[in-house]
């Protein structure tokens, strides 16, 4: 089975946080884990607010930690685009929508902290 990350998620595995709870980092370990295109683009806009702060340079450390820790990254497809649009407005973050849309069209439980994602219908890994 396949497992989507959250943005909170792939930041604090990669950083040993231990924000991440033990059954987020039980998943991580024993399935093979998605990083969304999307996780990307909200680092991106977070570190130029000045929100976000990370070890290394944004351009080498994703792709480290990608690699390093055999993450696959989930492609953007009009479908979760598409599925953006039919979503109720439980959650008002444009990042979590299309993680949520993502996760609804893949079918991929969700590693994510926020509980707000069990109000779409997808299983919450936490």
């Amino acid at each position: 089975m396949a497992i989507l990350l959250d943005t909170h998620a792939f930041l604090w595995w990669c950083e040993n946080d231990p924000q991440l709870s033990r059954t987020a980092r039980k998943a991580i370990t024993e399935e093979d884990c998605c990083v969304s295109r999307v996780s990307f683009w909200e680092m991106a806009v977070k570190l130029s607010l000045g929100k976000l702060k990370l070890p290394s340079r944004f351009d080498r450390y994703v792709p480290e930690q990608m690699s390093a820790n055999g993450f696959s990254p989930l492609n953007i497809e009009f479908r979760h685009l598409a599925r953006c649009a039919l979503l109720p407005w439980a959650h008002r973050d444009p990042f979590d929508r299309l993680l949520i849309s993502q996760a609804i069209e893949e079918d991929l439980p969700f590693v994510s902290k926020d509980e707000v994602i069990e109000r779409y219908g997808i299983r919450r890994i936490w």
